[in-house]
């Protein structure tokens, strides 16, 4: 076996060029987006006291020294989120950043350890208002890329239209044929209704096991063709830390942007009670225990800020994801400037 070029031969890089060229304009672009809307730009430190406190989600861990020679666990950052809420709760009112961030287990044509998350939030103002946000930026990034259209792997989605929003339990309906609402807190139902369809089940996996197998296999790919589609009304187990909707508390104000069958955005109204909070997040980590036979502390500051925080929506986008999109990149790789060295691979 021969070892594949490094990202920095030259032969290599000059294929590269052109989407790293786009996406330095897709940056300008969506920075100028936010200006007009009157955002301001932050940057968050990166080393946190909590890895996140959702199931799936592994993070790379470090260890402060101090000068006295003691010692603390630390963690990179899977998501800038609660150190964003933390500046919401201080009096920001609409902020933005676009953080390198760092997920382990995570290594696919989609995924990388560390990427570009793009995050902002507005103060009192409701997910529609960010929905809007992302069709804007989608506009946007085609613009700044020169392109008419959006496109992955053959499927290609129309930019400049608006998106369809489709509720979690019509997709179920549509693409797996399951009554998602029937089977709510019906385990053994979703599973027979999974096996059904041919998705592999197993004896230990949970309700949201079943319903992410379900999603992945199923419906994720029928989404955002010709034109971009939202995704909303996911089951309020599904949604970690957003509020309950007002229409139905057995589903959450959260939502996501497909495109080419590509999950781009997750966005949610915030959920502001720390007491709910922090059952969720024990929830969360007890599975992770079971699972992973990992845990990550609890982020204590987080949960005193969030008492003082307003109501707000919020956004995480995947920013190499869109520029994958708006330059028809095929891996990720293909548009970071300096991907993460691949140790062991061979081509």
């Amino acid at each position: 076996m021969t070892r594949a070029s490094p990202w920095w031969a030259r032969d290599v890089y000059a294929d590269r060029k052109p989407f790293l060229k786009a996406r330095g304009k897709i940056t300008a672009a969506t920075r100028h987006f936010f200006a007009s809307e009157g955002f301001t730009e932050v940057e968050t430190a990166a080393l946190q006291v909590s890895g996140g406190n959702e199931t799936h989600l592994t993070a790379f861990s470090t260890e402060l020294i101090g000068q006295g020679g003691d010692r603390s666990r630390l963690f990179l950052h899977t998501s800038p989120e609660f150190a964003c809420k933390k500046l919401l709760a201080a009096g920001e009112e609409r902020i933005f950043t676009l953080a390198r961030v760092f997920r382990n287990r995570e290594r696919s044509a989609l995924h990388h350890p560390e990427f570009t998350m793009l995050e902002w939030y507005r103060v009192g103002e409701p997910t529609l208002r960010l929905m809007e946000d992302c069709a804007g930026l989608l506009a946007a990034a085609a613009r700044a890329a020169g392109a008419t259209d959006l496109a992955w792997r053959g499927r290609v989605c129309d930019p400049f239209e608006e998106p369809e929003i489709v509720t979690c339990c019509e997709a179920f309906a549509a693409h797996a044929s399951i009554d998602l609402e029937a089977l709510l807190d019906d385990r053994d139902g979703l599973a027979r209704a999974a096996a059904r369809d041919g998705i592999r089940v197993a004896e230990d996996d949970s309700w949201s096991d079943l319903f992410s197998k379900i999603l992945s296999e199923k419906v994720e790919g029928r989404l955002g063709s010709e034109r971009p589609t939202i995704l909303t009304d996911y089951p309020l187990s599904e949604a970690a830390l957003a509020r309950p909707s007002e229409d139905d508390p057995r589903f959450a104000d959260r939502f996501e942007l497909y495109v080419c069958g590509v999950e781009v955005a997750n966005g949610f109204a915030e959920l502001t009670d720390p007491v709910e909070q922090r059952r969720r997040f024990e929830a969360q980590m007890a599975e992770k225990s079971r699972i992973y036979r990992e845990h990550y502390p609890i982020d204590e500051d987080f949960l005193e800020a969030l008492a003082l925080m307003p109501q707000a929506s919020g956004v995480a986008l995947g920013f190499d994801r869109l520029v994958m999109l708006a330059t028809g990149a095929e891996r990720i790789e293909h548009v970071l400037w300096t991907p993460v060295a691949e140790l062991g691979s061979a081509g």
